[in-house]
């Protein structure tokens, strides 16, 4: 199975790009931080990120979404985020890195679980607070060099994806793919 990774500062549109995936017949795989972050908030904790265990749970709930997301040889499937991610983010918020994620990180790597190159999708200008986005712009930049920077540390190319429609932001990563779509198209 071909696993491909988007990943960018929040607010970047990689949700938006694995819906269009999504619709247009390629399997996808959810973010985990966010419903980390809506299942401790509905239990009554407002801030779930400023606890290093949020790291360890990002982790757990990545790696069973990952192991969830069999497919055939050769299926091109997409994950929204990643443990390196997780990585960036526990370097952001100044959480150590836990044995648990050093863990999956190294697992990841010698298992070879995803593609080498990533998507990385590039912030539009701005960013759109909601309950689980709770950063400036001016900080979500500074998050997207922690990624990029956790990126290389681990290996993986990132491949931008600039700012633009959503549809050619999607195209983009159907053309590098080369998967089929739900029409039977492929991309290329």
């Amino acid at each position: 199975m071909k696993r491909y990774l988007l990943t960018g500062t929040p607010g970047a549109g990689k949700t938006a790009i694995l819906r269009w995936l999504e619709c247009e017949g390629f399997p996808v795989v959810e973010e985990a931080a966010t419903d980390v972050i809506a299942l401790r908030q509905a239990q009554g904790e407002p801030e779930p990120w400023a606890d290093p265990s949020f790291v360890d749970a990002v982790v757990a709930l990545q790696r069973l979404r990952q192991e969830g997301a069999a497919g055939p040889p050769g299926e091109v499937r997409f994950f929204d985020r990643s443990p390196v991610c997780t990585y960036a983010l526990a370097v952001y918020l100044g959480h150590p890195v836990s044995r648990a994620l050093a863990r999956e990180l190294d697992r990841i790597r010698a298992e070879g679980v995803y593609e080498r190159r990533v998507f990385f999708v590039e912030s539009p200008g701005f960013v759109t607070p909601t309950e689980a986005r709770r950063i400036s712009y001016e900080e979500s930049l500074r998050f997207e060099r922690i990624h990029r920077e956790a990126y290389a540390r681990f290996g993986y190319e990132c491949l931008p994806i600039a700012p633009g429609p959503l549809a050619d932001r999607a195209a983009a990563v159907v053309r590098h793919v080369g998967g089929p779509t739900r029409h039977g198209r492929r991309g290329g």
